[in-house]
């Protein structure tokens, strides 16, 4: 077994005695387009995305101020926007957007193979980040 100390200490095996189950994108995108940020902006998002990495859409669930009076609503930067989950087939697609800061956090997680870097780069594009990173990783 080959061991490798990860980030925080903690032991990770790389050894290959588990089969690939599926492929995680994780991705921070700062100085973002904010105007993207409002429940069909995410929808039309998902639409597209699934389509580029073939993906079978099933159930999509908001969670944001929508519908919450004024005074109920969220003011904290860390706190203040829509996050949604769109369930595929295969998993899920996760994104929090945060509109006083211009950053949304995407998690793309499927045991169906999709192409990341394509994945990556529209989901950049899609939401007008001028910084932006991306990492990977494997579920076994």
């Amino acid at each position: 077994m080959k061991e490798t100390a990860s980030e925080g200490g903690k032991l990770v095996d790389e050894s290959p005695r588990w089969p690939v189950y599926g492929t995680e994108l994780i991705l921070d995108l700062h100085e973002c387009d904010a105007s993207k940020f409002t429940r069909q902006g995410i929808e039309n998002f998902f639409e597209s995305l699934c389509e580029l990495i073939d993906m079978e859409r099933c159930d999509l669930h908001f969670w944001d101020d929508v519908g919450v009076p004024v005074d109920e609503q969220q003011t904290d930067p860390k706190t203040n926007g829509t996050s949604a989950v769109q369930f595929i087939l295969t998993s899920t697609i996760v994104v929090h957007t945060l509109e006083l800061l211009k950053t949304v956090y995407v998690n793309v997680f499927s045991c169906k193979a999709y192409d990341i870097d394509a994945a990556a780069k529209f989901v950049a594009a899609w939401f007008g980040s001028g910084d932006w990173t991306a990492n990977v990783v494997t579920r076994r």
